[in-house]
């Protein structure tokens, strides 16, 4: 189930996308949006809306760019939208290695708000394997992580992913 609504997707995507094809520099107040800042933020929308082809089209794109600018948390991005893909596409095993990845890299750089949102990706992961109970820790600790960053809208996607487990028991 897309995790944003389509018609603000659609929205999102085309505004992005509009902006590849500006040239860059010199603008008249502040600055442009790099190339890289602007496949990250089509990339993880890509994800919350679990838009396997788009992601598909774009992240790649985002690696080769974050892996250029050793952009470590950018690649981490990449990663976690990847492995929404992959756990789309059936491939949980790829989709665990890469959310890990992912979860790696935010936790190391102590990146809480992107690390609880990866926590509610491994949940979705672990639904789809059949494993309520690990699914049900990741919930928590994305909650647990999320409360901390004050993030409402994914704070309460991680209680109604919990609820609807113990519900279900």
């Amino acid at each position: 189930m897309p995790r944003i609504a389509e018609g603000e997707f659609a929205l999102v995507k085309e505004r992005l996308a509009g902006s590849l094809t500006l040239s860059g520099q010199p603008v008249k107040r502040g600055t442009m949006a790099h190339e890289h800042i602007v496949y990250m933020m089509m990339v993880d929308a890509m994800a919350l809306a679990e838009d396997r082809e788009g992601i598909a089209v774009y992240a790649p794109r985002l690696v080769e760019l974050a892996e250029r600018d050793d952009h470590r948390p950018y690649l981490a991005v990449a990663r976690r939208a990847l492995g929404v893909a992959a756990r789309l596409a059936g491939e949980l095993d790829e989709a665990r290695r890469l959310l890990n990845a992912a979860l790696d890299e935010f936790s190391e750089r102590e990146m809480r708000w992107q690390a609880g949102r990866t926590h509610l990706e491994l949940g979705r992961l672990e639904l789809v394997r059949g494993s309520d109970e690990q699914a049900e820790a990741y919930f928590s600790e994305a909650l647990e992580t999320l409360q901390q960053t004050g993030s409402k809208p994914f704070m309460e996607q991680a209680l109604t992913e919990l609820e609807a487990i113990r519900h279900a028991e």
